[in-house]
C-alpha cells in the first residue's frame, strides 16, 4: 500500500485537510497526518486519526517508541510529502530549512519523495515577495507547488490565496504516488 504523509497547518482551510485525506483513503492510500499547533486550533486531531485509523502527529518529542525516530520512519515509509494547507509561516520555514517542529523536520528528510505545497493565506501574504521568493526556493528544490486560487477569503476580501481545489490537489497526489 502506497503511503501519504499530510501536513496541515493553521489556516481556516484546514478543515480541507479532512477531504484530502478521506478521497485518498477510498484511493488506498495509507494517510499520515501532521498537524502544526495552529492547525490544532481549527481542526481537531481525532477527525484525521478516525479517517485515517493512524496516529496524527503534532509533537516532535512524541515518542512512544524509543526504539523509532519518528520524524525520520514517517518519511521512510512515505511515498509522497504533501503540506495542505500550507501558511506562510511554514513556507517560509522550510524555504530555510527549519526543522523546529514535527511537519518541518520530516519535511526536511523527506528530500527523496514527491514534496507537494499547497499554499493558502491572504492574498498580501501569498503574494508578499518573500513569500513569493520562498516559494521560488521551493520550486528550485524539487518542491511541486499546486497555486492557490482567487475566491472569497476569510478576511472577507477576494484575491488569489484560497487553497487550491481538494480534487485538484488528491489529483496531483495520486499522479505522484503512482509516478
Amino acid at each position: 500500500m502506497k503511503s501519504v504523509i499530510l501536513g496541515v497547518t493553521g489556516s481556516i482551510a484546514a478543515y480541507k485537510g479532512a477531504d484530502i485525506c478521506s478521497s485518498l483513503a477510498k484511493n488506498d492510500i495509507d494517510v499520515h497526518v501532521i498537524m502544526t499547533q495552529g492547525a490544532t486550533k481549527f481542526i481537531q486531531p481525532l477527525t484525521f486519526q478516525s479517517l485515517t485509523r493512524n496516529k496524527v502527529y503534532t509533537d516532535i518529542f512524541q515518542e512512544k517508541d524509543p526504539s523509532e525516530v519518528k520524524h525520520i520512519s514517517l518519511s521512510q515509509k512515505a511515498s509522497c510529502f504533501v503540506v495542505a494547507p500550507a501558511t506562510a509561516n511554514v513556507i517560509a520555514k522550510l524555504a530555510h530549512g527549519i526543522a523546529d517542529d514535527m511537519l518541518s523536520a520530516v519535511a526536511l528528510v523527506s528530500s527523496n519523495i514527491p514534496r507537494i505545497i499547497a499554499p493558502a493565506m491572504n492574498t498580501k501574504m501569498y503574494e508578499n515577495p518573500i513569500t513569493q521568493e520562498n516559494l521560488e526556493k521551493l520550486k528550485r528544490h524539487d518542491f511541486i507547488i499546486i497555486e492557490p486560487k482567487t475566491s472569497r477569503l476569510a478576511c472577507g476580501v477576494v484575491g488569489k490565496g484560497a487553497l487550491a481545489n481538494v480534487n485538484e490537489i488528491v489529483e496531483k497526489i495520486l499522479n505522484e504516488v503512482n509516478a
